[in-house]
């Protein structure tokens, strides 16, 4: 057995007792208890980094982490703290920006509504257990919800509020799921380095009264953050269970 994968055996270990978020040795510590040289420690802490056991944060450190199950399903609402809570972890949401523009073609043909119409483009950073996990534009007419910019100062869930202000029911219309390279600003906002491999989920999600489309959402999540979960069909079989990456998962009707 090698230094490294001797080194990698016994952190393991120690880190199945450890809460998530704690920070890991760094590559001098973890060399000096070992006595091993930086490049027998870096690719022990890069091996544990592949296993997902830990994750680097870019310009804060490395940290324990645990995944949980992100379960995307016909008719659940499409509400990040809701699915993280209801995983048994603890979400939260950092609003990056709420800015009126007009809706581009793609955007407002999926909203059902002429392109050019007013419309909200949320840029969101979510954590799980305070860890970066998620980042995100969502899309909604300013017609559904005018007082957008004003509830988020109050209330961080986006489905809370078109609950509470728009009258709304949100349910997932359709989604698509893939395994993709972060680009730059996905990266940023998730902590990770450009181009690490990281979920890509686009959903649409409609009224569940009456069926009208009323956000649509481009969410980049950490692959070391949750494992994806797909239910299809009206009893909830089970299509993908942590799809492998690389694979699109996609449950648009087409």
């Amino acid at each position: 057995m090698s230094k490294s994968t001797e080194i990698v055996r016994v952190l393991a270990e120690e880190l199945q007792s450890v809460p998530p978020g704690t920070r890991v040795a760094s590559e001098a510590d973890v060399g000096q208890r070992f006595g091993v040289g930086r490049a027998a420690a870096r690719a022990a802490l890069g091996e544990l980094e592949r296993r997902m056991l830990v994750s680097r944060i870019q310009g804060v450190g490395t940290f324990t982490r645990r995944r949980v199950d992100y379960l995307v399903a016909p008719g659940k609402a499409p509400s990040w703290s809701r699915t993280i809570r209801e995983a048994g972890a603890t979400p939260r949401t950092v609003v990056l920006a709420c800015d009126e523009v007009p809706l581009p073609s793609g955007v407002a043909a999926e909203l059902g509504t002429g392109p050019g119409e007013p419309g909200f483009r949320l840029v969101r950073r979510s954590f799980i257990d305070d860890m970066p996990a998620a980042w995100g534009v969502e899309w909604l007419t300013v017609a559904l919800v005018p007082e957008l910019p004003t509830a988020l100062r109050h209330e961080e869930s986006l489905d809370a509020i078109l609950r509470a202000v728009a009258r709304v029911r949100p349910e997932r219309a359709w989604t698509r799921s893939s395994m993709e390279s972060a680009p730059d600003d996905a990266s940023a906002g998730l902590g990770c380095r450009p181009g690490d491999p990281a979920w890509l989920i686009v959903s649409l999600a409609r009224d569940g009264a009456d069926g009208r489309p009323v956000l649509f959402t481009e969410r980049w999540v950490r692959s070391d953050a949750v494992r994806v979960i797909v239910e299809l069909g009206a009893h909830g079989t089970t299509a993908a269970r942590g799809a492998t990456p690389g694979g699109p998962v996609s449950s648009r009707p087409t």
